[in-house]
């Protein structure tokens, strides 16, 4: 747990956490147009309260302890570049915004890089994901990758 300011801590999301977890990867998932079943949710959050799985959760806590933006993230090999971190889900909720959540878990998240001996934490957003840019262009560079996605084939 790391404090970032005396209103702000981040900490690693508690099982008490779970119904305020579902609201804010709700907004996560309507921002990216994403529906997803009370099954997703359930299996997101077996996830990361299972220490075997790779999938992690931090979130950033208001004075009074609410949770108002979290952070989905994890381990992975990179050829090129050893074992880093993966950025999966990020989202502050917008009653919140503006008052340092974003920067406080990309903060926290380097410190966890930093501690792991990841090479780097990367990940992706849209293009037109104006708002977080700005804030993901104060903690880390662009690259000239595209990202792809392609569909299972039988």
């Amino acid at each position: 747990m790391s404090e970032t300011q005396p209103e702000l801590t981040i900490t690693p999301v508690r099982p008490e956490d779970h119904a305020r977890w579902r609201e804010l990867f709700a907004g996560y998932a309507a921002f990216y147009e994403v529906p997803l079943t009370g099954a997703d949710y359930d299996r997101v959050w077996s996830w990361i309260q299972d220490p075997a799985r790779e999938t992690r959760c931090i979130v950033a806590r208001s004075a009074d302890g609410l949770p108002v933006g979290l952070a989905h993230y994890r381990e992975f090999d990179a050829p090129l570049r050893g074992t880093s971190g993966y950025l999966d889900d990020l989202f502050v909720d917008p009653a919140y915004r503006g008052g340092g959540a974003a920067d406080a878990l990309l903060v926290e998240l380097g410190r966890i890089a930093a501690e792991e001996g990841w090479a780097a934490v990367r990940w992706t957003t849209a293009e037109n994901n104006y708002r977080a840019r700005a804030v993901y262009d104060r903690h880390a560079t662009r690259t000239v990758f595209l990202t792809y996605s392609m569909a299972p084939q039988s």
